[in-house]
């Protein structure tokens, strides 16, 4: 996701997205842990999204 998308969306948007990232983040690394993923830099590239998300909602609860 890039952050001008986010910039776009509502609060209960950004949080259902972050609801749908932690639990990508949780499969991932349980994939991760058991050596089923091949791509572990989905990892990191979910970790930064959360990031992202996260941004987007404290800059909108600053308004």
């Amino acid at each position: 996701m890039k952050s001008n998308e986010l910039r776009e969306k509502s609060v209960d948007e950004l949080k259902a997205a972050l609801g749908d990232e932690l639990k990508q983040q949780f499969k991932l690394r349980m994939q991760l842990s058991t050596g089923q993923l091949n791509e572990s830099h989905l990892v990191m590239q979910t970790r930064r999204n959360i990031a992202r998300i996260k941004t987007a909602i404290n800059s909108k609860a600053g308004e």
